[in-house]
């Protein structure tokens, strides 16, 4: 498998943290507009999904960068 793939998995991976993130967050504040407060802890695992879509993503880019290019931007 070459980077290139290997990167389009993470992509695929992000994209499947992000709808389990969106997932939490609705289920946190779902009963807002009964007047309940947000569950913390719902709210906190969504938190956690969205550090780890974004360190995934972050895998992602730098495969996609290629050879050469790391670290460029630094």
């Amino acid at each position: 498998m070459g980077t290139e793939e290997l990167a389009e998995r993470l992509a695929g991976i992000a994209d499947e943290l992000a709808d389990l993130a969106m997932e939490r967050l609705r289920d946190a504040t779902g009963g807002l507009r009964r007047g309940e407060e947000p569950d913390p802890a719902v709210l906190a695992e969504e938190r956690r999904l969205t550090r780890a879509r974004r360190a995934v993503e972050k895998a992602a880019a730098i495969l996609h960068e290629g050879p050469g290019t790391a670290g460029a931007d630094r």
